[in-house]
């Protein structure tokens, strides 16, 4: 089964790796694709939940649950798209590249596209 809610992005079930985000069709680089607002909350109000696994760093003390299909977004250090905070608690995804209809759209959890720094987990490449 597949989730939609926009021309260019629907979620699929990646065997051994959960749910992902897909290119429906494709997406030309520099393309704001989805903009999102976030919930902001304290970190120690949902350390030790399963929302752990889908929350962005906010601030030294708290997290942000994005909205749409924000925190669906798989990791990888090669991403084709990135992540910006905007105001108003609101994040936008933006391709890096030409992204092809069929592609899982993932970005680098750190923020940076190019960051290498861990993020707390094996990725798998």
């Amino acid at each position: 089964m597949s989730l939609s809610q926009s021309e260019y992005l629907e979620v699929r079930r990646i065997p051994g790796k959960g749910r992902g985000v897909f290119a429906k069709i494709a997406i030309p680089k520099g393309t704001v694709f989805e903009t999102v607002p976030v919930l902001v909350c304290k970190q120690d109000d949902i350390i030790g939940s399963n929302l752990m696994d889908y929350v962005y760093a906010w601030t030294s003390s708290s997290v942000a649950l994005a909205l749409g299909y924000g925190s669906l977004y798989n990791h990888s250090y090669k991403p084709n798209a990135r992540y910006d905070d905007l105001a108003q608690q609101r994040k936008s995804y933006t391709a890096l590249r030409d992204i092809a209809a069929g592609d899982e759209i993932t970005i680098n959890y750190n923020g940076d596209p190019k960051s290498r720094k861990n993020v707390g987990f094996d990725v798998l490449e």
